[in-house]
């Protein structure tokens, strides 16, 4: 048996070095996840720990999400796997590469218009992946989301939603990829530097435009009306030093009732997005639950009225606005958006230069069933996506364990700017908003938060008296 393994040819070890790496990763998550739904199943009561902070009734209605959610997570990661495993065992790359080929050849472009065939075949992949993909979208969307109370999307809303991303997607990734692809051509023996940097480029780019021109395309960006919170938002930035030119609120509540805030911009231009959802007077979901201003109702519509304004969710008031925007604040403060670019670039340049040593093996493309060609894109494929997964697993926990590193210290600095008590409210009115379940498996959480437990972030703060 081992005389046979050992009798392959190097391409096929490569495949099934692949094959089993993807496998293996995927079973240690279903291990992982596993270990977390045994949490959400026996975890029926508030821990000692978390009665003073989270009601019963809450610490239920987060139980059952979170295990909807787990649940769902498990069969769509299992279709997923399976699906890739299917499509690499089939043969499915060199076959929709020669489905490309076969449609530019009808448009009269021969095997030597490679970046063509190459943007007809991404065309195609991201294609399949949407249509495969959209059923366990809308079934996350209509069937948990919506049963647990924070989905606002109608079916025709969501579909044009996703037309639209299709669109826009397309609109950036073939134009970047046919230049990425060109410059990869033409760059010589130091394309990998070129083409760092033109990846560099670009991502300063979109992270410039996208809150400007893209993300409006798809929610309503609104300038905070003036008053008390954008007064005391303008002079807490100013207080830091932070170029704050504007603050937005966006329209979330038509997608979810989950909430979020966010800055963004370069240098002297930084703005601030805060979800219509975060904001306690400004949400069109505690308005929706408003008592309507004819008498003229019946007591069924009313006792109805009275239980949907009761699942609406809270908000944050301005004083613990203010304490979440300190925390974000003080992640530009302590230079963590910087370090997450540095880290980014980093890798990015070791990727482009791991690349260019590898994209010359004719044994890598054999594995995945290309004998008569070596195209670039497919090469980007196989290394980025399949021949650098160990590295990425390990950089992806590495990053896991700094982002909570980054959390604590902004937390700390919300502390620092006076606001440790409003902070403390507000993370824990957002995990009631979100339905965010407090007790986590510690391998689960280890492996896969980015952001610390609630628990241990109010320890962090202190001991801070609460109503």
């Amino acid at each position: 048996m081992l005389d046979s393994v050992s009798d392959l040819p190097l391409d096929r070890h490569i495949f099934y070095a692949v094959l089993g790496f993807s496998w293996t990763v995927y079973l240690w998550e279903a291990y992982l996840s596993y270990r977390q739904r045994r949490i959400y199943r026996t975890t029926t009561h508030v821990p000692h720990e978390l009665s003073k902070i989270m009601d019963s009734e809450t610490f239920e209605k987060s139980r059952l999400y979170q295990l909807d959610k787990s649940n769902f997570s498990f069969w769509s990661g299992l279709y997923s796997e399976t699906e890739g495993t299917l499509i690499l065992l089939m043969g499915g790359i060199p076959f929709l590469w020669a489905v490309a080929g076969t449609l530019t050849a009808r448009l009269g472009l021969g095997p030597e218009y490679e970046i063509s065939q190459s943007l007809v075949f991404l065309t195609l992949a991201t294609l399949f992946s949407a249509i495969t993909g959209l059923p366990w979208s809308l079934y996350n969307t209509f069937v948990i989301e919506e049963k647990h109370g924070f989905n606002q999307q109608t079916l025709g809303f969501f579909l044009k939603d996703a037309v639209k991303k299709f669109v826009v997607t397309q609109c950036i990734l073939l134009p970047v990829t046919s230049l990425l692809l060109y410059i990869i051509k033409i760059g010589g023996d130091y394309f990998f530097i070129y083409a760092w940097l033109f990846t560099l480029a670009v991502s300063l780019v979109l992270v410039t435009i996208y809150a400007d021109y893209i993300a409006p395309l798809f929610d309503k960006f609104t300038p905070l009306p003036e008053g008390e919170l954008k007064t005391d938002i303008e002079a807490m930035a100013k207080s830091i030093s932070f170029p704050l030119t504007k603050v937005y609120v966006v329209e979330g509540s038509k997608r979810s009732s989950h909430s979020n805030a966010y800055f963004y911009g370069f240098f002297k231009n930084k703005r601030i997005v805060l979800f219509d959802t975060l904001l306690e007077d400004y949400s069109p979901l505690n308005k929706s639950g408003e008592p309507p201003a004819e008498p003229a109702e019946s007591e069924e519509a009313s006792s109805e009225a009275r239980v949907k304004s009761k699942n609406k969710k809270q908000g944050c008031n301005n004083p613990e606005i203010l304490a979440v925007l300190g925390h974000e604040l003080g992640h530009w403060k302590l230079g963590h958006t910087v370090k997450n670019i540095l880290i980014s670039q980093m890798n990015s340049f070791l990727c482009f230069s791991l690349f260019a040593a590898l994209i010359g093996r004719t044994e890598l493309f054999v594995a995945f069933g290309f004998t008569d060609s070596q195209p670039t894109l497919i090469g980007l494929m196989i290394i980025f996506q399949f021949i650098f997964s160990p590295y990425n697993e390990l950089l992806s926990f590495c990053l896991t364990v700094l982002s909570r590193r980054f959390e604590f210290q902004a937390d700390a600095f919300a502390r620092g700017m006076g606001k440790a008590s409003e902070l403390y409210s507000a993370l824990i009115k957002l995990n009631k908003d979100n339905l965010g379940f407090p007790v986590a498996d510690w391998l689960f959480s280890m492996w896969h938060y980015s952001h610390p437990p609630l628990l241990e972030r109010l320890v962090a703060l202190g001991n801070v008296k609460q109503d």
